[in-house]
């Protein structure tokens, strides 16, 4: 295939990037293509013999779901 001068980048060119750009964050819009439910999402780390037990966090959330509930049904 021929090489066209289209295809060449010529290493001198000057960078059109600058090293900051202002942006204008009053003109912004919601993302329309991300829900719009916010569920507030907490990552624990188990240590490896909980994670033994526990292998899927609906498992850890029922355990811990049946704790609250003994607890708060004592007071």
């Amino acid at each position: 295939m021929k090489n066209t001068q289209a295809s060449n980048t010529n290493p001198n060119l000057e960078d059109d990037l600058l090293p900051e750009y202002n942006f204008d964050y009053r003109k912004d819009r919601p993302n329309r293509f991300v829900t719009q439910e916010r569920e507030t999402q907490i990552t624990v780390t188990l240590d490896p013999d909980v994670a033994e037990v526990f292998k899927t966090s609906e498992a850890v959330n029922h355990a811990l779901r049946a704790i609250l509930s003994a607890i708060l049904s004592q007071t």
